[in-house]
């Protein structure tokens, strides 16, 4: 039988979610993020969890855990963002040599609950925010906006639906991402050595040394190629910041928008779908012996307000006034 409910996961109220094998568990107070995705039939922890974890503890840190979602996402030189109608500062929240603003707000705030149900085809969950005077961020991006998170749980995994809608008068910036943080290993009683990703990656992003782009790109180099190939081990290697085009691939031959994990040892695979509307990849895994890592599906380019390309190569984008902007996800194991 599909269910939700209301309880407590430690001091943090959540919503649960069982259906099609799998259960969610997804934070409003934090951002709306899945704290938890798992599937016990095939013993997969989709993401970097801990029972132990305070709601404290993981608002201090709470990119690298569950499914946060960020807006607005990675590096703003300077805290500068510009949009075609104004210029905003943002506070520069990432210190020196950086000098950046990093990751916005949303997912380390609040969120309302509007509905949880199940049918006898999935359960599912809907919280919003509603960013306006009310909000400290406010200050330094005065545009009114409603965040709206759909999480719908059945046999093809968890699906995931955010929304923007710009309530102000203003030209409202787009930039997302996902700060996914997977488990390492994600195969319960699996081992961090024998875990690959298969990632369809086109050219690389040259980043410098405040880790912003400098609008040059690179040919893929062997260690690249580990993406594409399928050879590449998320863990036990650093892998600091390395941004790409997202492409196509096939999977069990059909084509296919996203990423693949295996664990070599057991065969089991874990599928990470994304909608068209996420154009690049950035992969990173804190020096890569913490017990997870990120690979991150991003709509914009680090820094891509302030670049001096063309939009349709950065991602940079606006919505007008009552205008909505929206994004897709789904996490399954593949059987």
């Amino acid at each position: 039988m599909n269910t939700t409910q209301m309880m407590q996961w430690g001091n943090m109220p959540c919503v649960r979610l069982n259906a099609g094998g799998y259960t969610a568990l997804i934070a409003p107070d934090l951002g709306s993020n899945v704290v938890r995705l798992r599937d016990e039939a095939h013993g997969v922890e989709f993401f970097r969890f801990k029972d132990v974890n305070t709601y404290d503890e993981l608002l201090q840190s709470a990119e690298v855990w569950g499914l946060p979602t960020l807006y607005l996402p990675n590096r703003f030189a300077d805290g500068v963002l510009k949009t075609s109608d104004a210029v905003y500062h943002l506070p520069v929240n990432e210190k020196a040599p950086y000098n950046n603003h990093i990751h916005g707000f949303l997912h380390k705030r609040k969120h309302t609950v509007v509905e949880h149900k199940a049918d006898d085809n999935c359960a599912w969950c809907k919280t919003e925010y509603v960013y306006d005077e009310k909000d400290p961020f406010f200050q330094y991006l005065p545009v009114k906006f409603k965040a709206e998170f759909l999480f719908t749980l059945s046999a093809c995994g968890l699906e995931y639906e955010f929304k923007l809608t710009n309530l102000s008068d203003k030209q409202m910036p787009i930039s997302v991402a996902t700060h996914t943080a997977f488990n390492s290993p994600f195969k319960v009683g699996g081992k961090e050595a024998d875990q690959r990703i298969t990632a369809p990656i086109g050219n690389r992003w040259i980043l410098n040394e405040r880790c912003l782009p400098t609008g040059e790109t690179a040919e893929l180099g062997m260690r690249d190629l580990e993406y594409r190939s399928g050879s590449r081990c998320p863990v036990l290697q650093n892998i600091d910041n390395e941004m790409y085009f997202a492409e196509h691939m096939t999977l069990d031959g059909e084509d296919f928008y996203g990423l693949m994990l295996e664990d070599t040892a057991s065969g089991t695979r874990v599928g990470y779908e994304i909608g068209e509307e996420y154009k690049f990849w950035i992969f990173w895994n804190d020096k890569g012996f913490n017990g997870y890592f990120c690979p991150e599906p991003m709509s914009a380019m680090i820094d891509a307000a302030n670049m001096d390309m063309p939009a349709g190569l950065t991602g940079k984008r606006e919505i007008a006034p009552q205008e909505t902007a929206v994004f897709h996800q789904r996490f399954f194991t593949i059987v």
